[in-house]
């Protein structure tokens, strides 16, 4: 597949002094340690202003590996690998649920548009364009069949697929990882957050005291704080090298998204809710579908809409 959008994961916080206590002073007590390497299948920076920088910067990544155990569709033994393969899962991992039952919400005030269960379908997709072709649209159709939110069985038990069927949480995955990081990072003392997985999530603002600073689509520029923002385009990345054939594709006909937008950015409180909107948001026919969609979440907020042209 052909790459356009940027793959980067960044994370930078700053600690605080607890309250009561006087403020650290950088020399004697705090230690800045940059590191640098993979996660997520991209090139990874962590930038950490803590006297406990190097023990908190491994903690972030051993969740992030953890999660990617349990998230991943390129690890074979991860939970949702087992799951595709077995089409059961019995006693399935708290944050599979959870990513799952975000993504059923989505899906639900989407109008279907934001499916996990396409993953036949691009895998469909990736295959032909390997080969320098697309799907035959009976092959389209034949798989299509074995999509559809309403055949996943989902509870704390166990999730059940009918046979055939996979899931992907590629659409709501780096959203998610981004809103675990945070928590993390909080709940280590640390403020003033800034993390990119794709998808931004901020807890407070920047050092200087305004928002973190972000360039939209539109040209805007936006000061996000203790929000997210998720910005996705219909031919961001694309199966094929002449761009034509995007990633995010439309569950009711097995093709691409109409590349009608040029790029949809959402804001919401949690990251993966902001990534999830997003993707969906590339499938909507106009402005006003995709606010009616986003009401329905509290605090989302649809930052810009690129039409194309």
């Amino acid at each position: 597949m052909l790459m356009t959008r940027r793959r980067l994961i960044a994370i930078s916080a700053l600690a605080v002094p607890l309250a009561g206590l006087p403020a650290m002073t950088h020399a004697t007590t705090r230690t800045t340690r940059q590191w640098t390497g993979q996660a997520l299948g991209a090139r990874a920076s962590i930038r950490l202003d803590h006297p406990d920088a190097e023990a908190i910067a491994a903690r972030v990544m051993a969740e992030i590996d953890r999660l990617e155990d349990i998230l991943s569709l390129y690890r074979p033994q991860s939970a949702l690998s087992l799951l595709n393969r077995d089409g059961h899962l019995a006693a399935p991992p708290f944050e599979l649920l959870e990513c799952l039952s975000l993504a059923g919400a989505v899906h639900r005030a989407s109008g279907g548009r934001f499916d996990p269960t396409v993953q036949p379908l691009w895998a469909l997709w990736a295959e032909a364009a390997a080969g320098g072709g697309r799907p035959d649209p009976r092959a389209i159709a034949a798989v299509r069949r074995r999509t559809g939110w309403g055949h996943v069985e989902l509870d704390a038990a166990a999730i059940t697929l009918r046979p055939g069927m996979a899931l992907t949480l590629n659409g709501i995955g780096q959203g998610y990882v981004a809103d675990r990081v945070a928590a993390l990072l909080e709940a280590e003392g640390l403020t003033e957050i800034l993390i990119d997985t794709g998808e931004l999530r901020a807890l407070g603002g920047r050092p200087e005291g305004d928002g973190w600073p972000v360039r939209l689509e539109t040209g805007d520029r936006l000061a996000l704080r203790q929000r997210a923002l998720a910005t996705s385009a219909p031919l961001g990345t694309t199966f094929d090298q002449t761009g034509r054939d995007g990633h995010i594709l439309d569950p009711a006909t097995g093709m691409p998204a109409p590349a009608q937008w040029r790029a949809i950015s959402i804001s919401a409180p949690s990251a993966a809710i902001a990534d999830a909107l997003a993707t969906a948001a590339c499938l909507m026919p106009d402005t006003g579908s995709i606010l009616g969609m986003i009401k329905e979440f509290d605090g989302a907020r649809l930052e810009a809409g690129v039409a194309q042209g």
